[in-house]
């Protein structure tokens, strides 16, 4: 486990039937965090977002983890390196906290944690983050740790029957302050 000052980044055990009913079956919640529209998935259904390949793949461009609370080991959400590119050494990273979990720093330090996984762990040199304009909280998660806004991205993500901006940050290896060991 990749552990940060209040969360672990851990395989995912049992954990895709919460995942699925408290962010993937929130319509709201889930057009808000994917690039897709939202569509029901059976509960036996193999929904790509949650379920894992453990394939041995060092090609890997998507690497989920589910988010604990230390101490307890309560799931509160999930997390991901994905988009990942060997060759230009970049990869993406997001997170969903579950509505409980919401509020409470959480997120600061989840992407803390996927920063030292994807800088230490695999040698990147550049992760970015892509946020709708009005998520305040994944924009201050971000800039804690030294995301750098670098852009907008004017009415591109269709949600829930509007255009909204999404804001593009990106961290650079050499900018990265090392806050948390993971």
């Amino acid at each position: 486990m990749l552990r940060g000052a209040k969360v672990g980044l851990r395989a995912r055990h049992d954990d895709i039937p919460v995942l699925r009913t408290e962010l993937y079956d929130d319509v709201v919640n889930s057009s808000r965090a994917e690039s897709g529209p939202w569509r029901p998935v059976s509960p036996g259904a193999k929904d790509p977002r949650l379920v894992v390949d453990d394939v041995d793949d060092k090609e890997q461009a998507h690497v989920p983890f589910s988010v604990v609370e230390l101490g307890g080991g309560t799931l509160i959400g999930t997390a991901t390196l994905w988009g990942i590119d060997h060759h230009n050494r970049s990869a993406h990273i997001g997170l969903g906290l579950l509505p409980a979990a919401r509020g409470k720093g959480y997120g600061s330090d989840v992407v803390a944690v996927l920063c030292h996984y994807g800088f230490v762990v695999r040698g990147l040199h550049r992760l970015q983050i892509e946020t709708l304009s009005d998520n305040a909280a994944m924009l201050r998660s971000a800039e804690r740790n030294g995301f750098v806004r670098e852009g907008v991205l004017r009415s591109s993500a269709w949600v829930m029957g509007e255009f909204l901006d999404e804001v593009l940050l990106g961290l650079l290896v050499k900018d990265w302050k090392r806050d948390s060991e993971g």
